[in-house]
């Protein structure tokens, strides 16, 4: 393991040092890059093309949070 609280490492560790330094460059330009996708869809206002999921079930026709006496008895399915 590299030692640590020194400023300077052994030319031993560069390698680990510079792959060390790769990822935190890719973690970086990813968190960018997901800013830039979040803003963009924020921005533009576009409506949504495909719906993940259909709301046909049961759950989904009520109201929420439902209406008081909204359930005189049980709906069969």
């Amino acid at each position: 393991a590299m030692p640590r609280r020194y400023s300077d490492y052994p030319d031993t560790f560069l390698a680990w040092n510079i792959i060390s330094s790769i990822g935190s460059l890719i973690s970086i330009m990813s968190l960018v890059f997901l800013m830039f996708i979040i803003w963009e869809a924020l921005a533009s206002k576009r409506k949504i093309i495909n719906m993940f999921f259909l709301s046909s079930s049961l759950e989904w026709q009520n109201n929420y949070p439902p209406l008081n006496h909204s359930y005189n008895e049980i709906p069969s399915i």
